[in-house]
Formats: C-alpha cells, structure tokens, sequence
C-alpha cells in the first residue's frame, strides 16, 4: 500500500457544499415578472441579461399562454402574457386574475420588480398597456416599461447610437404623456429603458441592457438585491464587490486559527475554512459545483487546493515562515486563494474556462509565491 503525501490532506467536500448551500438559502432568489404580448422579445431578453434558456424564443405562434413561472435557485421568472386583443374582460381584470394567482404562492415566488415589455416600433401605448400598468403600481409592484427591438442608429461620425424621430417621439410621450385631448395620463411607471439584444443584422451582444440591469438592482426590495447581483450575468464588478468580504472574513478566520502557530502537518485545520470561502465565493457566481462535478472530480479538486495551499516547499518560501503556519501566514494563504478562486469562478460564469477542466485550469490561477507575500505587506501595513 502506498504511504500518502501528508501535503495533500484528504478532502471533505462537506465545508464546501455546506457553505454553497447556505449562502443560497441565504441570498434566496430573486423573482422577475415579465409582461408582454407574444413577439415583444420577452424570452430573448430573459437570455441576454440572465444566460437563461428556459423560455424558448418562439416565431409566428405564442410561446406562453397566460401565466407560467420559470425558475432556479437563484432566479425566477413569471411570464405574463399582455391582453388579447378581442378578450370579453378587461386588461385590468385579466391581469388582476393573474396577479391573484402568483400571489397565492409561497413568498419565495413573489415578485420584486416588473418589466412591461412594448415594442420600440409600436410607437405607443393602448389604453390596455395602461391600464395594466396601472393595475401593476396598484399592486405595489416597482415598474420598468422597457421599449423592445430598439433600430439603433449609428453616427458615422461620432460613432455614438441614436434613435429615429418617431421613436424620439414616442419616448418623450412617455415622460409626459397626455391623452387624445391633450390632458395628462397617469402611467405610473418608474423608469423607461430602450433596449436591443441585437443589432439590426442580428448580431452583437444589444444595447441598453445595462442601463436595464442598473435600474432593476435600484428598484429592487432591499432584502432582494443580492439575489439580482447573483442571478443577473453582465456586471460582473457587483460579483466582485459580494466577494471581497467573504475573503476577508475567511482571512480573519485563518489567522485566528493560526495564533499560535501550527505545524505544516496541523495545517489542515485551515482547509475548511479556505473551503467553506470558495463555496460562498462559488454561490456568488451563480455555480453549482456539486452538480456540474462528479464526487470524484470535486474530490480530486479539493484535495490539489489543499495540497497547493498547505505544501511545505510553498511555505519555506515565504520570509519568517520557517516550519509553521502563523497567523500572518495563514491570513495571507486563504486571502490569496479566495482572490485567485474569485477569478477562477468568474472565467467560469462568463464561459471562458471549461468547468470540466476545473482541476487542470486551477494550476494557472491558483496563488503563487508573489501573491502571498504581497497579503503579507498588504496586512503589515494595514497594522501600522
């Protein structure tokens, strides 16, 4: 039988999917209502700013009918049709009916903000969209109207992108609009965003999606904007912001560990703490290691991060280590693996690293010698 590599401690995957699973308890999910006639783009603009493909993109007949609710841990979406034209009841009472319905679900179902999908070249509100907004503020429910398959128009000169007159039009409308004879119109809507997922040839990443983004997380409940920062997939810098505090409570929590100081061979007792920092990072990201990795990869991972971390050769490296783990030394490992696994999980999140090739790639971005002993000043210096 072949002695084991006291490096390379045995891995409990528990710390790590423990952590994961109460960061996402925690955070809870964060639920979208989307209303708009067939066709408007509601699908396309689920997929561009979450990376969902739950609701298919559908063409010539509808692919919804009435109310249906698409979700995951992180993100659910309720997909409202708008009024049909033709209907015996009212807009408002249909939507009444449907808002009825979602709000007999349990409060993890109910919903935070609304986005009322229009069509850009629609030039126009009916006096249905109306009345259906109206029925939505009623409710107590923040209200994005979001113009739709928006034509942009490109400055040759400039190279900045602007809209047509009509549009223009239209929009100006909406910031006072007035009815046939000219009286106000209350449309209580919160903010209007023009948007595109493509370009007019069918291609790009859109425009305006951002600006769409930003209002959602400002019009989004206080106990609900953390699930939007995991659930949506284009700012990446609000990730980042979630993480850097579980870093530095992980970095507190080894040092403590490490007053006074451990053996290399003791060291082990830092690796739930690193791991229990990488599954919060992880739910952060919106991944699921547990289900994207066999037991056996995750395993395996863990096992080289520990290895990595906790190597002898690593630590006699680093000035005044010598055979133990201190607390400064400790501190600056877990900082420097939960900033080199921040990266890891957003080349992850953003597609560019094959999550299967998790235990190859970690190599390139796990924490090197230059890493650590910059922690090491960094904390020097904030104790000065």
């Amino acid at each position: 039988m072949s002695k084991k590599d006291p490096r390379k401690p045995a891995f409990d995957e528990k710390a790590f999917v423990d952590a994961s699973s109460e960061a996402r308890s925690r955070y809870g999910r964060f639920n979208l209502a989307i209303v708009g006639s067939s066709g408007v783009g509601k699908s396309s603009l689920v997929n561009a700013v979450f990376g969902r493909d739950w609701a298919k993109v559908g063409k010539g007949l509808p692919v919804t009918r009435g109310v249906q609710f698409y979700h995951d841990e992180s993100l659910g979406i309720w997909d409202v049709e708008g009024f049909e034209i033709g209907s015996p009841v009212p807009p408002d009472q249909q939507l009444r009916g449907h808002l009825d319905a979602i709000a007999a679900h349990p409060g993890d179902h109910q919903i935070s903000v609304v986005w009322y999908c229009v069509k850009a070249n629609d030039d126009r509100l009916t006096p249905a969209d109306i009345a259906m907004i109206r029925e939505l503020d009623a409710r107590g429910l923040p209200v994005i109207l979001v113009l739709t398959k928006v034509d942009w128009i490109k400055n040759p000169i400039t190279g900045q992108r602007g809209i047509a007159k009509d549009l223009q039009a239209f929009v100006d409308w909406l910031h006072e609009p007035v009815d046939a004879t000219g009286q106000p119109l209350h449309v209580p809507y919160r903010r209007v965003i023009l948007t595109s997922t493509r370009d007019r040839h069918g291609k790009g990443k859109g425009h305006g999606l951002g600006d769409l983004v930003t209002e959602t997380l400002a019009l989004a409940p206080e106990r609900d904007k953390d699930a939007f920062r995991i659930a949506q997939r284009l700012n990446l810098p609000w990730k980042r912001e979630m993480a850097r505090p579980v870093i530095a409570a992980a970095t507190a929590a080894a040092a403590g560990a490490a007053t006074v100081p451990l053996p290399v061979t003791d060291a082990v007792t830092l690796a739930p703490i690193q791991l229990t920092m990488m599954g919060r990072i992880a739910t952060i990201y919106d991944l699921e290691f547990k289900t994207m990795l066999s037991a056996g990869a995750l395993a395996q991972f863990g096992v080289q991060v520990a290895g990595r971390a906790l190597a002898a050769s690593f630590l006699k490296l680093i000035p005044g280590a010598g055979v133990v783990v201190n607390a400064g030394v400790a501190g600056a490992l877990t900082a420097a693996t939960g900033e080199s696994w921040m990266k890891l999980c957003e080349l992850i999140h953003t597609g560019k690293i094959d999550v299967a090739k998790l235990d190859k790639e970690w190599a390139k971005y796990a924490p090197h010698f230059a890493d650590v002993v910059r922690k090491l000043i960094e904390q020097r210096a904030v104790r000065r």
